[in-house]
């Protein structure tokens, strides 16, 4: 009968998609399931016998024993019967943000703790995005509400001009009533686009191709750029169609390589590009999350200033400009945002200092294709065969993401949060089979750097580069091995395409 009870326990604990360790009162790792070694990335055989201490931060490890005495001494629970949000440290040495419960029994005259725990990076992601929107929402009410009143105050205004000039006056009179009928009108444009960001003006779409429409937007934009912007175009065949405003349209076309161009005073490469893009269940936005569909994709991007994460996050906000007093209303990238979600679209925005920025519009195929997507097939866990993948991204949530996405090919995984320490982790270690980095990164290495010496000093490890940048605008030439670029956003069947790609193709 104990046989019986050992091998259920063995299959209820192997069963469990949350994480289960049950450690002493010594903190000494008695039992562990499977998800538990794949949530903290170490074998079981590691784990069991190990302390407890090793899936915590050092502050909490060293905190952690004297918690079990007060438990043990007075009965003050903590932790045990309620659950809390805390952060966990891998086998790497990466942490990540997780949820726990703690429960507690006696075996053999002694306590025993078991601790059930799920990752918490997806939920944390999805929780910011959706504030994100919420706020976005909420301004959108306030300036749609406040452009509605301004309307009525202008309609107002401008009728009483009117009439004024109907009435007839001298000269000097039909001067002023002149200025203050375009100040007015000045005042109606501006309310236009309020109403625009707040998705309540109005749209006249219709049947378009968005590669002929970025084409006629980019005939104008010659005659207005400076000659010191390089202007480049990619457009893919067999564009799906879609149905927009081609007004509105070329209007945000134009903001956007117009805020591009100021963002490079001295110069600099504006690059479009149109292609088809299919969003399933397994594909990650940035920062905004995709239904799953099938959208047309146009980017802008430029080889400018940048933006810091905090201009980012408030860089759709209506009136926020980083340009000086006087050159900018702050509303072009606003109404932006504004027009393609009234079209059924999305926007993300991707930026680094000194080297750029890339917006792209997402707008839904017309055929219907943005309702629902077959579900495309990605390699099984034993893809990976166990191979090593070091992840190299500076955002925590990103490379946790980017882990845990690399993990699920069945590859151990690696993290590291620049490119200094991932060239130590190579030069430590010689198990590594592929580089997953980011292209630009903080410190004195980039990822294109990192590329760089991993292709002259380990070209047997294999790379892939990353980047919200597209392809056209990331600088790959004269990189030993010709690595691969992945554009972020990706789906899952996309990364595993990549990689499968570069260690096919590695030596």
């Amino acid at each position: 009968m104990m046989d019986e009870d050992a091998a259920l326990l063995d299959a209820l604990l192997d069963a469990a998609v949350d994480a289960i360790v049950v450690a002493d009162a010594k903190g000494r790792i008695l039992r562990v399931n499977a998800a538990a070694g794949t949530l903290f990335r170490q074998s079981l055989d590691r784990m069991l016998g190990g302390s407890i201490s090793e899936l915590m931060t050092p502050d909490m490890a060293a905190r952690h024993p004297g918690f079990v005495e007060t438990y043990l001494a007075t009965g003050n629970r903590r932790i045990i019967g309620t659950g809390r949000d805390v952060t966990g440290r891998r086998g790497d040495g990466t942490t990540f943000p997780m949820h726990i419960s703690v429960g507690r029994t006696d075996i053999a005259g002694g306590p025993v703790f078991i601790a059930i725990m799920h990752d918490l990076t997806r939920r944390l992601i999805a929780e910011e995005a959706l504030m994100r929107a919420q706020r976005m929402d909420a301004i959108g009410q306030m300036t749609g509400g406040i452009a509605h009143d301004f309307n009525n105050l202008l309609t107002i205004i401008v009728g009483n001009l009117e009439l004024m000039q109907m009435a007839g006056s001298d000269a000097k009179t039909a001067e002023l009533i002149e200025d203050a009928m375009s100040a007015a009108e000045m005042g109606a444009d501006l309310t236009s686009r309020l109403l625009l960001f707040s998705r309540k003006g109005e749209l006249r779409p219709e049947p378009l191709d968005l590669g002929l429409a970025t084409s006629d937007a980019l005939r104008l934009l010659r005659r207005t750029l400076s000659a010191r912007i390089t202007v480049e175009k990619r457009l893919v065949d067999d564009i799906w169609p879609v149905e927009l405003d081609p007004v509105q349209l070329q209007t945000a076309i134009i903001n956007l390589a117009l805020n591009a161009q100021d963002a490079m005073p001295d110069g600099g490469r504006l690059r479009l590009e149109v292609e088809n893009i299919t969003v399933d269940d397994d594909h990650m936005a940035q920062t905004v999350p995709f239904p799953p569909g099938r959208y047309v994709r146009l980017s802008v991007s430029d080889t400018g200033i940048g933006m810091t994460r905090d201009q980012q996050r408030r860089a759709l906000e209506p009136f926020y400009t980083t340009k000086p007093p006087g050159k900018g209303t702050g509303l072009g990238l606003s109404m932006v945002y504004g027009y393609v979600g009234q079209s059924g679209g999305h926007l993300t925005l991707y930026s680094e200092v000194g080297k750029g920025t890339t917006v792209s519009l997402y707008f839904p195929r017309s055929d219907g294709g943005a309702a629902r997507v077959p579900t495309q097939d990605t390699p099984s866990p034993a893809f990976g065969a166990r191979r090593v993948v070091l992840v190299v991204e500076d955002d925590p949530a990103v490379r946790r993401l980017s882990e845990q996405r690399i993990a699920a090919l069945g590859f151990d995984v690696v993290g590291a949060d620049n490119a200094q320490d991932a060239w130590e982790i190579l030069t430590a270690r010689d198990d590594v089979a592929l580089v997953f980095t980011d292209l630009v990164m903080p410190g004195t290495m980039t990822g294109e750097d990192l590329a760089h010496r991993i292709g002259s000093e380990r070209p047997d490890v294999a790379v892939l580069l990353t980047s919200g940048f597209s392809g056209g605008m990331a600088n790959l030439e004269g990189i030993e091995g010709a690595p691969q670029l992945l554009r972020k956003p990706y789906r899952q069947a996309d990364l595993a395409a990549a990689v499968e790609a570069v260690l096919t193709r590695a030596p």
